[in-house]
């Protein structure tokens, strides 16, 4: 499955383009703040019904503009072809399309067209809060488990309910009791499926990073749960009173976390921007095989500006790696268009390649 060509129209600084695109790699080259992030964001976006870097839309539409569009052609692996329609408005719901037929649900649609990315971004998933690495782990079952997402809309709308009654003068516990029952449910779905995917991850990553450093160092991620003390309904009824003096929900799986780990010590504190940035990449490929097996669709890939903070001995074995046929369709961005033409012919000549400057894209 490969992305064949797409046309973005008021797509935040990309007014209109369509571009056709190889099936292995595509490089897009700039300077910054050209748009060539905007670019993968585009497809990002094809794929997820959402920019990877915000939760809001008010961000996607060109300057002055209050709708964009999308269109994208995947090219399956029976050689048939699917046409992906995405409007969306300022004011109005987005609509998708597949095959000019609307999608009842738009989440009907999460996981089609498996995609990862890696983005200087991706720093948050070291430095950030835990919010951040419990929406990695939504990101990645969402795309591979349909009852994973069904699992969590259904949790948050319950955590919502229940915070409203935490904050009523005069709380209704029968009712509570009620939602913590029906929050264990999904919650114990949930973490079933994060201990899994931490565990698959914690291998993977320590793979991919030890032939990234060569072997110098030691990694590990490690998934914390207030559910590895049982469910969590138990749990609530130990912290009721607690929460009633709060006025929320204290614990639970909304409250999950990942610790990183450099030679046991934590990646944040302790890791080089280099050993940080080597190891999101790992996370981000181990995330690609593991998508690759449990989907059994090879995800595209996105490396947005993956020349930066990486040595060349790294780079180049990261991209030995993703040429072969293990992946897929790729996507790499970058500054210097000279320095990652050199390093990308080395290893394929199956390649497109564009230059953007002010959102206009020409083929080189």
């Amino acid at each position: 499955m490969y992305l064949r060509k797409i046309y973005v129209n008021n797509f935040k600084n990309i007014e209109e383009t369509q571009l056709e695109f190889s099936r292995k790699i595509n490089c897009i080259s700039g300077n910054n703040g050209e748009g060539k992030t905007n670019l993968l964001d585009a497809i990002y976006y094809l794929s997820m019904t959402k920019s990877f870097f915000s939760s809001t839309d008010a961000y996607t539409f060109t300057f002055g503009e209050d709708s964009a569009a999308l269109n994208g052609a995947y090219l399956l692996d029976d050689n048939t072809e699917d046409v992906i329609s995405l409007g969306m408005k300022k004011e109005g719901e987005k609509i998708v399309k597949k095959n000019s037929k609307v999608y009842k649900r738009i989440s009907e649609h999460i996981g089609r067209y498996p995609i990862v990315m890696v983005s200087p971004a991706d720093t948050a998933l070291v430095n950030g809060s835990g919010e951040e690495r419990r929406k990695f782990l939504t990101l990645v079952l969402s795309q591979i488990d349909k009852e994973y997402l069904k699992m969590m809309q259904q949790y948050n709308q319950l955590l919502l309910q229940r915070n409203k009654l935490l904050k009523m003068d005069s709380v209704c516990w029968e009712l509570v009791e009620t939602i913590d029952f029906r929050m264990s449910l999904s919650a114990d779905y949930i973490y079933k499926k994060r201990c899994e995917l931490c565990s698959l991850l914690e291998e993977k990553v320590y793979s991919y990073y030890a032939a990234l450093s060569s072997g110098k160092e030691t990694v590990k991620l490690e998934y914390i749960s207030d559910l590895h003390e049982g469910s969590l309904d138990e749990i609530l009824l130990k912290e009721r009173a607690k929460d009633a003096l709060l006025k929320f929900t204290s614990r639970g799986i909304h409250k999950d976390d990942i610790e990183f780990t450099l030679n046991g010590m934590p990646l944040k504190k302790c890791g080089s921007q280099g050993q940080q940035k080597s190891f999101l990449v790992a996370l981000k490929l181990a995330q690609f095989d593991i998508m690759k097996q449990l989907h059994g669709i090879t995800p595209i890939l996105l490396l947005d500006d993956v020349f930066d903070k990486l040595d060349m001995q790294r780079v180049e074995y990261l991209l030995s790696l993703v040429s072969g046929d293990h992946f897929g369709q790729i996507f790499i961005s970058d500054s210097n268009k000279v320095r990652m033409a050199s390093i990308v012919e080395r290893f394929t000549d199956e390649c497109a390649s564009y230059e953007v400057a002010e959102g206009v894209y020409r083929q080189l």
